[in-house]
């Protein structure tokens, strides 16, 4: 099982050298990946019709393709991993372009998160429709891949067309490409095809059952199931101790990769955030 951790997006500042900070004793503790999750516009409490999600314009966040390709040159070894990177609402070939620079950047250390998004204000803010967003992801997913590896390509889809073109440089490999998603729709799309799957844990009301079920699906659809990733977020809100002990939990259901999440601990950035993840790595590998 690897190792990883949550960066902490709204909970950081816009300090880089922070930042820096951050990610390189990430890594010197020996954690294998670092996971950075999206959003491009917050809306205000008090736009026409009000807004009660979780997070406002107030809420900090670094753009995440971005301050990928700013971290692989501040680090060696980490795995760089977008959770999620909300794929529809973004132009297909600049992600394309933007993910094989990242790629090639880091050495070959992305991992590229996708899902639908839940925030409508946000996708029509980007000039997206939020009603085709699952359609569109599917489309996408085809066509990145096609992208990485052809010089040229023609496509015509129902959501993008792209005539005798391609990027240049191409990332050298198929970047892997890990789904989220909680709704049956989402999972049977992520067993189809993705590379792997990234549980929402809070959102699931029995987290193993869903395990279990994607891995039905995986096989369903004729994959196999032991090549299929799964990567499960766990908090340390509740302590060190109960963080290991969840964490080993899941290694013992022999998911691929567990995420350290420090957010919503009252900890302060960057140290404290730090501070965290470096008990939580001693309780699990006290050697």
């Amino acid at each position: 099982m690897k190792l990883g951790v949550v960066f902490p997006q709204n909970e950081s500042s816009a300090d880089p050298g922070a930042l820096r900070d951050y990610v390189q004793a990430v890594e010197a503790m020996g954690y294998d990946h670092l996971e950075i999750y999206d959003h491009v516009l917050g809306a205000s409490p008090d736009r026409p019709g009000g807004w009660n999600g979780p997070y406002t314009h107030e809420h900090l966040f670094h753009e995440v393709l971005v301050t990928l390709g700013y971290l692989a040159g501040v680090t060696t070894r980490l795995e760089l991993v977008t959770a999620i990177l909300i794929l529809p609402q973004r132009q297909t070939a600049l992600v394309a372009k933007q993910a094989a620079e990242v790629d090639l950047l880091s050495g070959g250390r992305l991992r590229l998160g996708v899902g639908l998004g839940w925030n409508r204000v946000e996708m029509e803010g980007l000039g997206e429709d939020y009603s085709t967003r699952g359609r569109r992801m599917e489309e996408q997913v085809a066509l990145l891949r096609r992208l990485w590896t052809e010089p040229l390509i023609d496509f015509t889809g129902d959501f993008n067309v792209i005539s005798n073109a391609g990027i240049n440089p191409l990332p050298g490999r198929q970047i892997p490409i890990w789904m989220g998603g909680t709704v049956d729709a989402a999972k049977r799309r992520a067993a189809r095809l993705a590379d792997g799957w990234m549980m929402n844990l809070p959102i699931e009301s029995d987290p193993y059952a869903a395990l279990d079920e994607v891995r039905g699906y995986v096989a369903e659809a004729g994959r196999e199931v032991e090549a299929f990733g799964v990567d499960v977020r766990v908090g340390v809100r509740k302590g060190v101790e109960e963080t290991a002990q969840r964490a080993g939990a899941w290694r013992d259901r022999g998911v691929s990769h567990v995420s350290i999440n420090t957010m919503a601990a009252g900890l302060a950035w960057p140290q404290g955030h730090i501070d965290a993840l470096k008990a939580v790595r001693e309780v699990l590998d006290p050697s």
